[in-house]
């Protein structure tokens, strides 16, 4: 199974779901996907922390396919990245919906061939602005599992027709912004 070389390769960070659901042959993930790796720290081959990860990612596959996944990334930079790394195993029709904090307008990017929903935020968590994007209630999901919640959401993602503007990922860049993160902590 997809999932499973995923975590062999470490790949998958910050896993809060990661199991078949109740629909034969369908995955469901929740948690963090590796875009870039750390650097190797040790001679036993053991990596520092990924560079950049697609964050509180929500994703749907079958054994060999991933068909939908949405999530976060700092920098829409990181997408082409992402899809270098993953694109072998994309279902053909791969929906692909992207929070990323350092663009200033809602889009449709098409990158590597593949077209990609990408909308603004600033660090709310993925599955709460997924509901709101897409008018679902917590009423929508009662009684199912973790795993077959995925499935709810991925099946109202199907239904997600945003009539943003279409941009060239090189178009895109120029809608990006410099992000200031607060310092957060002890004083």
């Amino acid at each position: 199974m997809i999932l499973e070389t995923y975590a062999q390769n470490a790949l998958l960070c910050n896993v809060s779901v990661n199991g078949e659901t109740s629909s034969s042959g369908l995955y469901a993930f929740r948690g963090d996907m590796v875009v870039e790796e750390g650097e190797i720290a040790d001679a036993q081959g053991r990596r520092h922390p990924p560079k950049s990860v697609v964050k509180q990612a929500v994703v749907l596959c079958n054994a060999e396919k991933i068909t939908a996944i949405a999530g976060a990334v700092d920098d829409l930079g990181y997408l082409p990245g992402f899809i270098a790394k993953y694109n072998a195993d994309f279902a053909d029709g791969i929906i692909m919906l992207f929070y990323v904090a350092n663009v200033n307008r809602p889009m449709m990017v098409a990158i590597e061939g593949y077209q990609a929903v990408v909308i603004p935020h600033d660090d709310g968590a993925v599955w709460t602005m997924l509901m709101d994007d897409l008018r679902m209630e917590k009423s929508d999901f009662k009684g199912q599992s973790a795993e077959d919640k995925v499935i709810t959401i991925v099946d109202a993602l199907k239904e997600f027709n945003p009539k943003y503007e279409e941009k060239s990922f090189n178009d895109a860049l120029s809608f990006t912004v410099e992000v200031k993160k607060e310092a957060r902590g002890p004083v």
